[in-house]
């Protein structure tokens, strides 16, 4: 089992590394307080975010529970979840993995903690190194936000709206990640007090969720008007195909009803002997669909469907 000690002044917390393959361990952790053994049966069988505390006797209070700090945009079984239990002496965590995380700096992360005068502060410190990790992902979801927004003026397509509902789920797993920062954040506020509050990492912590969160809501109004667009840009595509479709539709009337009479086989049908029978018919079909034409042109519902489209136009 992995110990690490960290003092500051005449006060001393220990940090420590739960194993969870070690039933000696188990053994020894669950001796130290009935909500022990409960957080062992946790950690074995919970694979998602939890969080409960015991504050029924004063400065006895603990905290316990899980975290998922780590979760893949495709899969939704390949995620990392962490175990945490927490006292106003000692923080103890299993399966955590921070070289999982790309900008976590666990160098910068264990001074910060050494430095810490609670494991309280420690524990909101790990949180915090977390958080800044999810900091610098949501930077490279932004630059793929960025690429979104003109793709979808330059080239929009099923394709494009396909990557915008790829772009919003992937926002809504960053949303999953940090709603249980916020809950830790004021469940560690509710079990141990007002004084945690005053804290330099308490403080600093609280900020960083902030931030995340707030960016987040920022983004999530970005997409809904990027899929508002796409549905405003879709409908209009759409009604303007069935207008084209109607018109051509309607033009085209008086050619198959003229052409469906004069294709009927009766011996009586006096244009058959005309000298001029073909002529004739071009000249009424022609005559009647152009008549048309100016009927629904007056009528204004021919709309811009014959305009040739602006290369400028938002809706090429």
């Amino acid at each position: 089992m992995v110990i690490l000690e960290h003092s500051f002044h005449s006060s001393q917390w220990i940090w420590k590394e739960f194993d969870l393959k070690s039933d000696e361990q188990a053994k020894e952790l669950a001796k130290k307080h009935h909500t022990c053994k409960k957080w062992i049966e946790d950690v074995k069988t919970n694979k998602t975010n939890s969080l409960e505390m015991y504050t029924g006797t004063p400065n006895e209070e603990v905290m316990w529970g899980s975290l998922v700090y780590l979760q893949n945009a495709e899969e939704k079984n390949n995620r990392h979840v962490f175990h945490f239990y927490l006292t106003r002496n000692e923080l103890v965590t299993a399966n955590l993995d921070l070289s999982k995380l790309d900008f976590a700096n666990v160098k910068a992360m264990k001074e910060k903690m050494h430095h810490s005068e609670t494991p309280i502060e420690g524990f909101l410190v790990l949180i915090g190194e977390i958080m800044a990790h999810f900091l610098m992902e949501i930077d490279k979801f932004e630059e793929r936000l960025r690429d979104l927004l003109w793709e979808i003026k330059e080239r929009n397509n099923t394709q494009i709206l396909d990557q915008t509902a790829r772009t919003d789920h992937e926002l809504l797993i960053w949303k999953n990640l940090i709603i249980p920062m916020m809950e830790i954040r004021m469940a560690v506020e509710e079990a141990f007090g007002d004084d945690v509050m005053e804290g330099k990492q308490f403080k600093r912590t609280k900020r960083r969720i902030e931030r995340a969160r707030s960016i987040i809501r920022e983004y999530e109004e970005e997409i809904d008007a990027l899929l508002d667009l796409e549905n405003v840009v879709s409908t209009h595509r759409g009604n303007e195909i069935m207008k084209t479709l109607t018109v051509i539709t309607t033009l085209f009337t008086p050619v198959m009803a003229l052409g469906a009479i004069w294709g009927m086989n009766f011996k009586h049908m006096p244009e058959l002997e005309w000298k001029y029978g073909y002529l004739f018919s071009g000249i009424v079909i022609g005559s009647a669909t152009f008549a048309l034409y100016v009927f629904l042109k007056k009528k204004g519902w021919m709309g811009d469907i014959l305009a040739v489209g602006s290369k400028k136009s938002f809706f090429k």
